[in-house]
């Protein structure tokens, strides 16, 4: 019997990280933050250094942007009715990053925080 090793990746479990130990990943630099959500989602507003690797992205764009597997990898978007980090942060691990974590509140529980989001557009990533 044969498995589909898409639905095998539905499996996978991402621990969550809190919004008090994200802003001091983000302060310390101690994280790489990755939001989930479209590239004009983005550009409105993002947490600060974040990058911008959608779903349908998130099997190419790592390895150009996150050369480093042992990274701590934050994965967040809108908030926490929103699946697109789950997917990202499960592709992740697929391709062997080791310390992924999903930011489950993601902008909406930042933004209600009080914490500051930056604005503009990703890096180029073709």
């Amino acid at each position: 019997m044969t498995t589909d090793p898409v639905s095998d990746t539905d499996l996978i479990d991402i621990p969550e990280i809190a919004r008090d130990d994200v802003a001091a990943g983000v302060s310390s630099g101690a994280v790489v933050l990755v939001e989930a959500l479209p590239e004009e989602v983005f550009a409105t507003g993002h947490l600060p250094g974040a990058l911008n690797i959608r779903p349908r992205r998130a099997k190419t764009l790592p390895q150009v942007l996150l050369p480093d597997l042992d990274a701590r990898i934050v994965v967040y978007c809108g908030s926490d009715t929103c699946d697109a980090s789950l997917r990202v942060a499960r592709s992740l691990h697929v391709l062997g990053y080791r310390d992924v974590h999903r930011y489950v509140g993601g902008k909406q529980d930042w933004v209600a925080a009080g914490l500051p989001l930056e604005t503009g557009e990703a890096a180029s990533q073709d």
